[in-house]
């Protein structure tokens, strides 16, 4: 018992231990007053200082091994490791928080899927397929070359790739979007679009209050007024709805879509493609075809940087950055994300998929989810 209680540490001591922490925090803020008032930035150091001792006492109370019985014999009296007091038990440390138990790897698969949905929403796949069609019915000047070759090839492979069923069941399952029904037993992810649009909408929203400060106030380089709690709060909500919905066979699923993608962009680049229609690059393929065979006139631009921002945003939300509490590091690490924030809120805001940010009246974002996802 007494090796135990060496080893272990009682109630009464972490009680201690947190009451002279107390005074500890409470003795240096006494002594800094007056360097506070010149320099409020201290205050967070401080007491970043103090919550990093008590954090270094029970990270090390949770690496030891517990007794086989948890304690239980000390706690209840029983045999000769019963605790004389109360306060001799062992007490047990906090358990992991949730937050910290997650795995990077299906957010960034999340991250991959948005990509796609993004550029499945352009209609490459549409255009591609359209043009194979013309391609077999012989009714475009192409006979060989790159294009030709690779539009040939294009669905030799069609049994081992998901159907385009399987991905927007898929971007169902994941994102809320597109209005088929879903797959049997899955359940829609009808929540991230606001999730993710009220997260964007509060980086936008902090670090442009962040340029506001920089210039009414005299100190330009303090930090901004904005609230990183809240910021921390919106990210963390979407981080866990991501986390709940990335399950299945969704890893799988982009690894697949991205090479089809990227074959997508091989045959509209060719140039014996791209001479059909007299196009610079792939994209004039995309808006020509997209525009002559469909009678679609789609925002290409805005689409494409809602992939490329999006992805960007959420591989940021598969690290760790989003649990610092620290205002200085938490500000630099979010200055990642901060212009593709407003890009995404932008260009959303330019296909009607998010609302405006009302500067000044602190209301969250709405979303129009019921739109995005009618799309498809």
């Amino acid at each position: 018992m007494a090796d135990d209680k060496k080893r272990f540490i009682s109630e009464d001591t972490y009680q201690g231990l947190l009451d002279r922490l107390s005074t500890l925090r409470e003795t240096l803020v006494e002594q800094s007053a007056s360097a506070l008032i010149q320099n409020p930035q201290l205050a967070e150091l401080l007491n970043d200082r103090v919550d990093s001792l008590l954090a270094t006492i029970d990270q090390g109370e949770a690496a030891k091994t517990a007794p086989a019985d948890g304690g239980l014999a000390g706690l209840i009296g029983l045999g000769s490791d019963a605790a004389p007091t109360l306060g001799d038990t062992r007490l047990a440390p906090a358990v992991k928080p949730y937050d910290e138990v997650i795995t990077p790897e299906r957010i960034k698969a999340i991250g991959d899927l948005y990509y796609i949905y993004q550029h499945e929403m352009i209609g490459v796949f549409r255009v591609t397929l359209k043009l194979q069609e013309l391609f077999k019915a012989g009714v475009v000047r192409l006979s060989f070359g790159d294009g030709a070759g690779r539009l040939y090839r294009y669905d030799r492979r069609q049994v081992l790739r998901y159907t385009q069923l399987d991905r927007m069941q898929a971007y169902l399952r994941a994102f809320g979007y597109t209005n088929v029904s879903p797959a049997p037993a899955a359940i829609p992810n009808r929540l991230f679009h606001g999730l993710f649009s009220n997260f964007v909408a509060q980086v936008a929203r902090f670090f442009r209050d962040k340029r506001i400060s920089e210039v009414v106030r005299e100190r330009a380089n303090d930090p901004s007024f904005g609230s990183i709690a809240i910021v921390r709060r919106a990210g963390l909500d979407v981080r866990y709805n991501m986390k709940s919905f990335s399950y299945g066979h969704l890893n799988v699923l982009r690894l697949e879509t991205l090479q089809l993608l990227e074959e997508a962009f091989k045959i509209l680049g060719a140039e014996d493609i791209r001479s059909l229609f007299g196009a610079d690059s792939a994209w004039d393929v995309i808006e020509d075809v997209l525009r002559r065979y469909f009678g679609e006139q789609v925002n290409v631009s805005p689409r494409n940087r809602m992939a490329i921002a999006g992805r960007d945003i959420i591989r940021w939300l598969a690290q760790r950055f989003i649990l610092n509490t620290t205002r200085a590091p938490f500000e630099a690490l979010l200055q990642e994300i901060a212009e593709p924030c407003e890009e995404w809120l932008t260009s959303a805001q330019t296909l009607g998929v998010a609302a405006r940010i009302q500067n000044g009246n602190g209301r969250p974002v709405r979303a129009f989810p019921s739109r995005e996802a009618s799309i498809g």
